[in-house]
């Protein structure tokens, strides 16, 4: 099995029940032993992100779930590192974060589309050592993450695509 590291994917488990990682497919931004970090890549909201942050241009670009903290929060990933400043390296042509400010003015010149970001409410974190415990009580399955998952508009759906491609016994 592999270790989660940024970059990775945690599947949850088809016997995972808690309600607020039912079905989910997450992305690690940020892994070390002492915390880790991560995206709910399938859980959409019915909100744009212009509907609740002011200066957004009129826009369809989807907000989504990241997890159940600091749901205020506004997190990002996106295609475009060599644009955005401060934004961290996820795994390669992938990043988290950057400076705002340049993304609004991406937007305002429509220089940024939709296949290039994607914003959350709030994260996913785990303290130290609790992420190793979920993996040890067979909470979660760590695959390697791709651009195509990471970066396409998802549902739940995205859960069962990737779950049937892990080991047979998952293949219900």
């Amino acid at each position: 099995m592999l270790k989660p590291k940024k970059g990775r994917l945690l599947i949850a488990e088809p016997s995972l029940t808690d309600s607020r990682f039912f079905k989910s497919v997450i992305l690690l931004t940020h892994h070390n032993i002492d915390e880790s970090i991560g995206l709910i890549l399938n859980h959409p909201t019915n909100i744009n992100l212009n509907e609740i942050l002011d200066d957004i241009p009129s826009n369809n670009f989807p907000l989504y779930l990241g997890g159940p903290v600091g749901k205020n929060s506004i997190q990002f990933i996106h295609t475009m590192g060599n644009l955005i400043p401060k934004s961290i390296q996820i795994t390669e042509n992938l990043y988290w974060g950057g400076d705002f400010k340049t993304i609004l003015q991406l937007m305002h010149e429509k220089k940024i589309k939709k296949n290039q970001i994607r914003f959350f409410a709030g994260y996913s974190g785990w303290g130290e050592n609790q992420l190793n415990n979920e993996l040890k009580e067979k909470s979660w399955i760590v695959t390697n993450a791709n651009k195509k998952y990471c970066m396409s508009y998802s549902n739940e759906k995205l859960w069962s695509d990737i779950i049937k491609t892990q080991k047979r016994k998952y293949a219900i």
